[in-house]
């Protein structure tokens, strides 16, 4: 390719500064290659393209490289940044695909769409919902089931069917029994299950917005319920020949008075070190949180060390420059980041996190992220979630609220893996808010993770899910007033680390042992 491009460069008489030159390089396409220099040099205005020329003319900049596909403008969006130049990206498709080819674990990241539609109507929301539907209905699909109807083909006569309903409404008489109304595209209908019954647990369980298969005898007036099955996840175990570690942290929120920067120190210095474990880390996942952010909720400018967002940015920067070179960072946002909190929400942005910009082995991603480890032909993935919707879990499900799963988070991280979705229910809390998607909705766990990791609650927690390792992540800030106010315990400064080779999973501990 290099003399592709040189060919080129000469016939076009062009002179171009040497960041430009390798970034053409990289291009697998020539008549790309060719496009994307022809708009540059427009962009400069004369035969010389370098930074300087460029940064002159950023709008033209912008529009050249937003006429590239997806997997490309990423690769070109670093350069630029590194050259100075800002450029602001539309994402156009869902998916951008990221490869390291020079390292020795390759990766892919797979983006939620995050795109802003501009102003929301109720139309919107009917868009996602149906492509929610068309997604859990195709999982469903799959199962061996007898009888399977579309509720408009449910007519007065009685008889066994199963429908592949979401849940619209759900609500308890006085008995203590519990109707649910279902629908699909062909229309409604409302189910009767009866308290005490074999199927009451399951249908109690039920979110709003749940799109589940049913089981049910009756007509189109009402059935009843004696079966509710999920779309449900299974994993087959993957492991890597090469013994390489992944290590996760949530919840760092630098800025804060809160925060517990002696201990994270702790954690960059055991990085720095060197011993069997750390020589061979590949990977860390930061799980949103990252800082404690400006006016996120009344009065927070009093509990706070670093008073704007850059400043809190600048400070996370200095500690991931402390990282090696030879790990691979992953960040994805939380609510406190500087980011909308409607989900999912985008990756960092510049304006604020320009210091983040500037470090070469940090990949920034949107929440959720699937993050694909590649080894050969196999493939090890990793969902990022924060895991706003945790609490609305745990408040909607009664064996949840009765076990206080806020200290066992994982058991309601369950529930997402179940329902292969990961928050069903819009708008039953504050914290579960989404942009709708009339092609396809982000939230769906359409392909199952090896792990699904998450912060939000500051407590570490693990479990397994029909072959998907669980990881709810710690905390590096101590208690605040409002969790003590609420009763949340956090459990800061575990770091859980997991080998891909032998799956082995510890926990380390960096808290502070003299409480000084």
């Amino acid at each position: 390719m290099n003399e592709k491009i040189i060919e080129l460069i000469r016939e076009k008489g062009i002179l171009l500064q040497r960041e430009i030159y390798d970034l053409l390089v990289k291009f697998d396409d020539l008549s790309m290659a060719r496009d994307f220099l022809e708009l540059l040099e427009r962009a400069s205005g004369q035969k010389m393209i370098n930074s300087s020329n460029l940064r002159k003319h950023t709008e033209y900049v912008i529009t050249a490289v937003n006429n590239l596909p997806s997997e490309m403008k990423q690769l070109v969006e670093t350069t630029f940044i590194k050259l100075g130049i800002t450029i602001e990206i539309q994402q156009t498709k869902e998916v951008v695909d990221i490869s390291k080819g020079e390292r020795k674990g390759d990766f892919r990241v797979f983006y939620s769409d995050t795109k802003n539609i501009g102003k929301v109507v109720i139309g919107d929301f009917v868009g996602h919902f149906r492509a929610r539907y068309g997604q859990i209905q195709r999982m469903l699909m799959q199962r061996d089931v007898q009888g399977l109807v579309s509720i408009g083909k449910i007519n007065k006569e009685r008889r066994k069917f199963s429908i592949i309903g979401m849940v619209s409404e759900k609500r308890v008489t006085g008995n203590k029994n519990i109707i649910v109304k279902f629908e699909d595209l062909t229309g409604k209908v409302s189910g009767f299950v009866r308290y005490g019954s074999e199927c009451f647990q399951k249908v109690s369980e039920l979110q709003l917005d749940d799109v589940v298969l049913v089981k049910a005898s009756g007509n189109n007036e009402l059935i009843y319920i004696y079966d509710i099955i999920y779309p449900d996840s299974y994993k087959d175990k993957v492991n890597f020949e090469s013994d390489e570690w992944i290590v996760f942290l949530s919840d760092v929120h630098v800025g804060s008075k809160k925060h517990l920067g002696k201990e994270f120190e702790s954690f960059l210095s055991w990085l720095e070190s060197d011993n069997d474990v750390t020589r061979n880390i590949k990977y860390i996942f930061f799980i949103g949180d990252n800082v404690d952010g400006v006016g996120v909720f009344p009065g927070q400018e009093k509990l706070l060390v670093l008073k704007s967002l850059k400043e809190q940015y600048g400070a996370l920067a200095n500690y991931l420059r402390r990282i090696p070179k030879e790990i691979t960072i992953f960040m994805c946002p939380g609510q406190h980041d500087s980011v909308r909190v409607a989900e999912p929400q985008p990756m960092i942005d510049r304006h604020y996190g320009q210091a983040l910009y500037e470090i070469q082995n940090l990949v920034l991603v949107s929440n959720p992220s699937l993050i694909k480890l590649l080894e050969g032909d196999k493939e090890f993935k990793v969902l990022m979630y924060h895991g706003a919707s945790i609490h609305n879990f745990i408040n909607e499900i009664e064996e949840l609220r009765i076990m206080k799963a806020h200290k066992c988070p994982a058991k309601a991280v369950r529930q997402m893996l179940k329902r292969r979705h990961l928050a069903p229910s819009h708008g039953v809390s504050p914290s579960i808010v989404y942009i709708p998607n009339n092609e396809k909705d982000p939230l769906v766990i359409e392909e199952v993770p090896d792990i699904l990791c998450t912060g939000e609650v500051h407590r570490l927690d693990v479990d397994n899910y029909n072959g998907t390792l669980i990881i709810t992540g710690s905390c590096w800030q101590s208690q605040t007033d409002y969790e003590e106010k609420v009763g949340n315990e956090p459990d800061p400064c575990k770091v859980p680390i997991f080998n891909l080779k032998t799956r082995e999973l510890r926990i380390l501990d960096f808290g502070d042992k003299d409480g000084d």
